[in-house]
């Protein structure tokens, strides 16, 4: 890197995923956009698997910032931003791999557009096989498509081979433009992890700026979930916490409960197919129907921290 404003800070957060992180750092080096100035920060999450040591073991230009308390996804995602100096910020999962080709798409793309604020690529899973991660903003609407099993038809909006605006795109690689992050005070720390970049692209939207999706540029993101309750419980309860946040901030209270009853209805019928489907986990529908009627209960992500 040359002394010149960077164009794309590389933002990558990590908590406890160290070979994953390695992997991700590994992949920016194989695919940045050769002649494009870049910076790479890394937001380490108070781990507690020598990832930080990693980091600080490969030297060169990469940027740390250690953090001694856990804190959430959207307000890593801020800190980052907002220690940025590039014109565009590629915020990335310690678990998310560009392919090559990826970063010069998503620049392009945010160039050629002076009024989209972010651009995410299609994710892939680690098979490579592609997976949804673009949709239609939460409503009363799209819950009603999910009882009636129409979410994939719907509300995903990662389809096609062309660029295309879309309404929010998964965070897990995203480009931002971080004079738009700036404009709106970045991402709201209330959304612990789960519904930060939708409630971002909401905010977007609403001052005036879109979102793409770029299917020409493709990122693996590894799938780290499990179906033990034991261990996925708390994403649970985090995830349909933060889904009646971005109702009840976006829409009211009224259409917060419509969704809880719509959603839960449609995780108890996938529950009772699970039961006479084979390889199908019955109770982890059970669990996501009991917590979408009653976000409140249960110990999150955020609780544990």
């Amino acid at each position: 890197m040359t002394g010149l404003e960077p164009t794309l800070s590389y933002c990558v957060v990590n908590t406890n995923g160290r070979e994953y992180l390695l992997a991700c750092l590994a992949a920016i080096e194989r695919t940045h956009p050769a002649g494009l100035e870049r910076e790479i920060l890394v937001l380490d999450n108070a781990s507690e698997d020598g990832s930080a040591a990693a980091v600080r073991a490969l030297g060169g230009e990469i940027r740390l910032i250690a953090l001694e308390r856990r804190t959430g996804k959207a307000e890593n995602d801020s800190t980052l931003m907002r220690e940025a100096n590039g014109r565009y910020c590629l915020l990335l999962n310690e678990d998310s791999e560009l392919r090559p080709g990826a970063a010069a798409a998503l620049v392009a793309a945010l160039d050629a557009d002076p009024k989209a604020a972010a651009a995410g690529p299609q994710l892939l899973d680690s098979a490579g096989d592609p997976v949804p991660c673009a949709w239609r903003f939460p409503g009363v609407g799209t819950a009603l498509a999910g009882a009636l099993f129409l979410h994939r038809w719907m509300t995903v909006q990662s389809k096609g081979s062309d660029t295309r605006r879309v309404d929010w795109a998964q965070s897990s690689a995203l480009m931002v433009r971080r004079e738009a992050a700036a404009a709106i005070d970045y991402m709201d720390p209330a959304f612990f992890v789960y519904y930060d970049e939708c409630d971002f692209a909401k905010r977007l939207g609403d001052a005036g700026w879109h979102s793409l999706f770029v299917p020409v540029a493709e990122a693996v993101h590894h799938d780290q979930l499990s179906t033990d309750l034991a261990k996925g419980l708390p994403r649970i309860v985090e995830f349909h916490r933060n889904r009646d946040l971005y109702m009840r901030k976006h829409h009211g209270p009224a259409a917060a409960l419509a969704v809880r009853a719509l959603t839960a209805w449609s995780y108890a019928l996938r529950a009772l197919a699970a039961t006479v489907l084979p390889n199908q986990p019955a109770e982890v529908y059970w669990a996501h129907a009991r917590q979408a009627l009653r976000p409140d209960r249960g110990d999150s992500i955020r609780d544990r921290a």
